[in-house]
């Protein structure tokens, strides 16, 4: 189900002895010494019954980095706050699901989570066919969403503290939309790069919403405020591709 979907992945067995690699579809890795499992991305979250649109919430990490991620672990953690008030926002009718990729890092060029994330859309478009999706992201997940804004059925993205690099590719259509939210502060990307991205959607006939404010990366000074505009914001996207595709 899409409340708790985890990718299938192959697996490798290596032999020690021989050197030797097969592919098989098992979920371990086996050795001569251990059996270790390999991580993989999973979703969890609310599944709408009959959904008139979905939010992907993507969490932050780092620059680089392979460490397996949990559940437990604080970027993960801290998305999860963002979820009640989506689905309040959204009256319940809408999936709201939340990605734990399979590790820390954007390493290299990032096709490790963009891999991760392009998964989970892949899985809430098979439950929800058609439906107009909304992503969430933080830091990482920030570059993220705003890598994938021209995926099927994505009709806004939320970015919020994004990590954005000068090369970045600047995707995005005229009419979709954009909520970029940036401390002031943030020593840990960096809202210039934030302000210069919002200038260059809106040149390419996106719906820009940028906001600086007084907060830290880690969101944790007005908290809610953040939850809040990122509700409001995916429940109206959600509204108006609705109603746009209606017909009068």
């Amino acid at each position: 189900t899409l409340m708790a979907q985890r990718h299938t992945a192959p697996t490798i067995r290596a032999s020690a002895a021989r050197r030797r690699v097969a592919v098989s579809r098992t979920s371990t890795v086996a050795t001569s010494e251990r059996v270790v499992p390999i991580a993989r991305p999973e979703l969890k979250g609310h599944k709408a019954d009959r959904a008139t649109g979905a939010v992907l919430i993507v969490h932050g990490g780092a620059a680089r980095g392979s460490l397996r991620m949990r559940w437990t672990m604080s970027p993960v953690l801290r998305m999860a706050f963002f979820a009640p008030d989506l689905i309040l926002a959204t009256g319940g009718d809408a999936s709201v699901v939340r990605l734990k990729n399979r590790s820390l890092g954007w390493t290299g060029d990032g096709q490790a989570p963009l891999a991760d994330a392009r998964w989970a859309l892949d899985v809430i478009r098979d439950a929800h066919p058609g439906v107009p999706i909304v992503l969430v992201g933080h830091s990482l997940g920030g570059r993220v969403v705003l890598h994938l804004a021209d995926e099927p059925d994505v009709v806004a993205v939320a970015a919020l503290g994004p990590w954005i690099e000068t090369d970045d590719p600047v995707v995005g259509h005229p009419g979709e939309r954009f909520l970029l939210v940036h401390s002031r502060k943030d020593r840990i990307t960096d809202p210039r790069q934030t302000q210069r991205y919002a200038a260059e959607l809106t040149a390419r006939g996106a719906h820009v919403d940028l906001r600086l404010v007084r907060d830290l990366h880690a969101m944790l000074l007005r908290p809610g405020r953040w939850h809040r505009a990122v509700a409001r914001f995916a429940a109206a996207a959600i509204r108006d591709a609705n109603s746009a595709d209606r017909p009068n």
